[in-house]
């Protein structure tokens, strides 16, 4: 008996199968890392944006939290958005160029829409010189460089180039 379990670990130890490991720390740390970092970024830009056209009077917020304070809607900035890029940046590691792109431009078409409805239930006001088209290609194109930054950090420590 102890011969036939001799020969059984003898061959464990020559094959070439792999036992599959946890990830390591510094692995799952970075990743935490980049999707902070990421929404983060999104948060930031969504802020500075929001305050230059709320700011050049292309749109207000009637109703806020903290309206008297704020002339932005710090939930939105805040939690929506962040919360909104993140999801998109779990779909779009999973698909493909091609893919992710129309992916992106179907995200930017579900703000244009929700814009509007938004607009009809009084959280929103435009000016009479906005035009939604702008919200339209203007997500699109904040989609695009939020997927590139997250690209860009994940990839910064592998050395690869992102997509």
């Amino acid at each position: 008996m102890e011969l036939f379990i001799m020969n059984i670990v003898k061959h464990l130890r020559k094959s070439s199968f792999r036992s599959s490991r946890k990830k390591p720390y510094y692995r799952r740390n970075h990743r935490i890392k980049t999707y902070l970092s990421t929404i983060f970024f999104a948060s930031l830009i969504g802020t500075y944006l929001d305050l230059m056209l709320v700011g050049a009077g292309l749109y207000s917020f009637p109703r806020r939290p903290f309206s008297e304070v704020f002339t932005i809607n710090i939930l939105f900035t805040l939690c929506i958005l962040p919360l909104f890029s993140l999801i998109i940046i779990f779909v779009l590691k999973r698909l493909h160029k091609l893919p992710r792109y129309l992916f992106l431009f179907i995200c930017s078409l579900f703000v244009y829409i929700a814009e509007q409805t938004a607009e009809q239930y009084g959280l929103f006001i435009h000016s009479t010189y906005w035009k939604h088209e702008f919200s339209l290609f203007g997500y699109f194109l904040f989609l695009i460089v939020i997927w590139k930054f997250y690209s860009w950090f994940e990839n910064g420590q592998r050395g690869g180039s992102p997509d």
